[in-house]
């Protein structure tokens, strides 16, 4: 008997075995478990991410170049000393230098990304679409390194377009090391950049919608709210934990109580439309029309230098357009930016972006959009309080509305931003500005996108294919299908000769194989034994356990897509289904037919019926 207030050994284990079960059988449990990981992960990520940004562009800006940027005061880290005397020419050598940096990463060891899209969030747009949700580890690194390096050095780019890369190279990761399928690797890549969005963001709502969000135009992805969620208040816990909770901007509790200011907030929506308009035309324009065609001529190290080095020399003489611009949004929303400077900064800031991201430079373009919307709001909030000063009295608070409608605008996700300004000035003051702009700007700006890999819907994306299958599949059970029976299964251990044996009395083309503890560790296809079944020297030399493939297996409650998506995944023509409350008895063999069978009797029926 167990001491009093220990406990049980076999409690334990059978609590473990329960935990595991439900695991298994319970897909919101299995998805808390997933959401929960990579959100641990992302908040990792995301807290070192910062932390780097934040060092170097104090070491950088202000310790070498000497100069003194405003800083938003959830920003605020590091205080070195400034260099006695501003060296403007330090920016562009650093900028030139990371450039070329840059560009041989890129060439050199992930050359398919110069494709990618428009920046790091992009490309994980283009990866849920058309690469099945998978994210080479070496592409979230390079990005993510170079990214704290243009920031940090002034390049004008967002921390939020690496992160989420981030994020969701992390979830792709995650996946394939527990072979999840393709629509759990999506699921789970959208986790994990919600997670990274949501933590940098301080904002675990607004990061997890709009993760689901960006990646339609009209549409969202229903199925990942949950492990998103998870994941983004995971990832936010840690990043909260290290830095703290405060927001990353000191706003003032703005309210909204007068209607008469509602056409202000429409007339600002038209303008967010115009330059958002504005900014994806000048970015794609610089980007295709200009970089591209040097990146032809003179190959993408020196496209991505010569980028360094033109963002270098515009941001030394004109440093608001330096970095990420936070602080100068607070500086907006207080009030302390005259008009003509804020029209610059608006102008300025498309430019620098266009230029450093357009180049090859890596970074994100969604904070560089949130700044230009929130100065678009400066502006029109500005003018308004000027002529109509008992209408319009706190001008800031156009700079709020302006950020997610500009956004919502241009990355066509109406609902993430607006949650996110929300959570930002931790309240729902401008909530009913914040959906009137959004709206407005998404109806007036419908045909422009900032981001390439976006599409309009479920129907047009190649991850949702299967969906015509869908419905029809997840109604039918493995239980209904399978062919239960003795199933021949190998031991890891067992050599060539005495499989020769084996394969010579049996009809079966796969083979699930023990390892320890009675534990399914692998299938051996028989197509895989047969370029070794005549060598004679390798009888007792080889094992199964060497010849065998990932394991794959099935449970008699699972659906036919998850099946289905097995078969895909392994392409083995044979799965073994194991009983749930034993994982070491193989109950039979579920084949590949089977499933298409299935699916066409179905369909028939259903004609039939009709």
């Amino acid at each position: 008997m167990s001491p009093k207030g220990t406990a049980s050994p076999l409690l334990s284990l059978e609590s473990w075995r329960n935990f595991l079960r439900a695991y298994r059988r319970i897909p919101s449990m299995r998805w808390l478990v997933l959401g929960v990981g990579v959100g641990i992960l992302a908040g990792l990520a995301a807290s070192f991410f910062f932390l780097g940004v934040e060092y170097l562009r104090n070491l950088f800006l202000a310790q070498w170049a000497g100069y003194a940027l405003p800083a938003p005061a959830g920003e605020n880290l590091f205080h070195g000393p400034l260099h006695p005397h501003p060296r403007p020419w330090v920016i562009p050598c650093l900028l030139t230098g990371v450039g070329l940096l840059t560009g041989w990463l890129v060439s050199r060891f992930i050359p398919d990304t110069v494709h990618a899209g428009t920046d790091g969030t992009d490309a994980m747009i283009k990866a849920f679409h058309q690469q099945l949700g998978k994210i080479r580890a070496r592409v979230p690194l390079i990005r993510g390194l170079m990214a704290m390096l243009t920031i940090s050095t002034g390049g004008s780019a967002g921390q939020e377009g690496p992160i989420s890369q981030i994020g969701a190279g992390l979830g792709a990761w995650i996946s394939e090391k527990l072979g999840l399928s393709s629509r759990e690797r999506r699921i789970l890549l959208l986790a994990g950049a919600a997670g990274g969005l949501g933590a940098i963001f301080r904002a675990p709502l607004g990061g997890a919608l709009t993760a689901i969000e960006v990646i339609y135009r009209e549409d969202f992805e229903a199925e990942a709210i949950l492990p998103s969620v998870l994941s983004s208040v995971v990832a936010y816990t840690i990043f909260a934990f290290i830095y703290g909770t405060e927001p990353i901007l000191a706003v003032p509790p703005f309210r909204f109580h007068n209607p008469m200011e509602l056409p202000f907030f429409a007339f600002l929506a038209a303008a967010c439309a115009a330059t958002g308009w504005l900014y994806v035309k000048t970015f794609q324009g610089l980007k295709y029309g200009v970089f591209a065609r040097l990146r032809a001529k003179i190959g993408l190290v020196w496209t991505c230098g010569l980028g360094g080095l033109l963002m270098g020399t515009f941001g030394a003489f004109f440093p608001h357009v330096l970095s990420g611009g936070y602080g100068w949004l607070e500086q907006a929303i207080a009030g302390n930016l005259p008009l003509a400077l804020m029209v610059a900064i608006l102008f300025g800031k498309i430019l620098a972006t266009s230029v450093t991201i357009g180049s090859g430079l890596s970074g994100g373009m969604f904070a560089p959009a949130l700044f230009v919307g929130g100065m678009t709001g400066g502006v029109v909030g500005n003018l308004a309080h000027r002529y109509f000063p008992e209408t319009v009295m706190h001008p800031g608070s156009f700079v709020l509305v302006g950020m997610a409608a500009f956004f919502s605008g241009v990355a066509n996700a109406p609902i993430g931003p607006l949650v996110m300004v929300c959570e930002i000035t931790q309240g729902y003051g401008l909530l009913a500005p914040l959906m009137l702009a959004s709206v407005v700007t998404l109806i007036l700006g419908r045909r422009v996108s900032l981001y390439e890999n976006q599409v309009h819907n479920k129907f047009e994306s190649p991850a949702h294919t299967g969906d015509a299958t869908l419905n029809v599949l997840e109604q039918l059970q493995v239980k209904d299908f399978y062919r239960p029976g003795r199933v021949t299964v190998l031991d890891e251990r067992m050599t060539l000769k005495a499989l020769t044996s084996v394969i010579a009395e049996t009809n079966e083309l796969n083979f699930p194989v023990r390892g320890k503890d009675d534990a399914i560790t692998g299938i051996l296809p028989l197509q895989d034994v047969r370029r070794v079944l005549y060598e004679d020297v390798l009888f007792d030399l080889v094992v199964v356990g060497d010849l065998m493939r990932r394991p794959a297996s099935l449970h008699p409650n699972d659906d036919l897509y998850t099946a289905l998506l097995k078969f895909v995944d392994t392409d083995y023509s044979q799965l073994p289904v194991l009983d749930v409350d034993d994982p070491t008895k193989v109950l039979g063999l579920l084949q590949r037919q089977d499933v298409f069978q299935a699916y066409s009797e179905t369909i028939r029926k259903l004609k039939e019926e009709d």
